[in-house]
Order: C-alpha cells, then structure tokens, then sequence
C-alpha cells in the first residue's frame, strides 16, 4: 500500500488521536488507582446515561467483552470507590439498574475537563459543514472498527473451549 495513499494517512492520524487518548485514560487510571477496564466500564456508563439507554451489569459486561464474574468484580471494585451505584429497577425489582456517581462525573472532570474544553476551542476554527463532515467520517470510522472487532469476536469463538473460557477475565 502507498503510504503517501490520504486515506492511509488519515488511517495513521486516526491512530495517533487513539493512542494519545489512550495514554490520557491510562494516566487517569493510574492517578485515581483504577485499572483500564475499570474507565473503561465508566465511559460506557456514562454513555448509556447521555444516550438514555438502561445500564444493566449484562451489558456492561457484553460491551466490555468480560465474563460475568469479572463483571460483578469490576461492578464492586467501583462501587466501593464511589464512583458506581447499584440501583432497583422501578419497573421490574428484579433487575439492577447501574449508575454513575456524581463523584465519579467530577472526578473525570477534573482531570478530563481542560482537554476537553481545548478541543472544543480547537473546533471552533472549523465551520459547521466541516464538522458535519468530520462527525460522519468519525461515526464511519466507529462502524467499521466495531464491525471488525465483532468480526475477530465471531472468528475466535470457535476457538475457545467449549467450557466457556474467554480471552478477557477482566483485570
């Protein structure tokens, strides 16, 4: 493949913004004693609560790619930090409903809050028709990852044994 090829070169910047990110999440992970998994989990809590979807430990574990026990680990370890709640389904009691502490949304924050804020600066030089077209391109881009990883998922679970045993047991 021509490395000078646009598309590859935004495939590399793509990465580089991952890889920059991803060193910001494990920096925060590593200040507040969290293990990746653990941001992991609140990001995607927080993203339910934003997107009005119900947060369930079955889910999160599935998004995750964690087996249930490491779950309910991971589930413990953040609510004895403060920063998840286990809450009953008004609906069905049977049910517990997941949430994020205002605890853990200030702890982000703190740290989060300054990079955030300079990237939505930064975006203020771009018109809104660029940004139309950036947030395609990246809800594409999002498509396809998810795509091929639930791709690599379906070809590695024939691979696994047939009692059950994963890639991921959580921390």
């Amino acid at each position: 493949m021509d490395h000078d090829e646009p598309g590859l070169q935004l495939v590399h910047l793509l990465r580089a913004v991952t890889v920059e990110l991803n060193l910001s999440a494990s920096e925060f992970a590593s200040d507040n004693g969290l293990h990746p998994t653990d941001v992991r989990a609140l990001v995607h809590l927080l993203d339910a609560d934003r997107a009005g979807v119900t947060a369930t430990a079955g889910r999160l574990g599935t998004q995750l790619g964690i087996n249930s026990a490491s779950t309910t680990a991971l589930i413990d370890r953040l609510e004895r930090l403060g920063l998840v709640r286990r809450e009953r389904d008004t609906r069905d009691r049977r049910r517990v409903l997941l949430a994020v502490t205002d605890k853990a949304v200030a702890l982000g924050w703190s740290f989060f809050g300054p990079l955030i804020r300079e990237m939505i600066a930064s975006m203020n030089s771009f018109d809104a028709a660029d940004l139309a077209v950036v947030r395609r391109f990246l809800l594409a881009m999002r498509e396809v990852t998810a795509a091929a990883r639930e791709a690599g998922r379906e070809d590695t679970a024939g691979k696994r044994s047939p009692h059950g045993e994963g890639r991921d047991t959580g921390r």
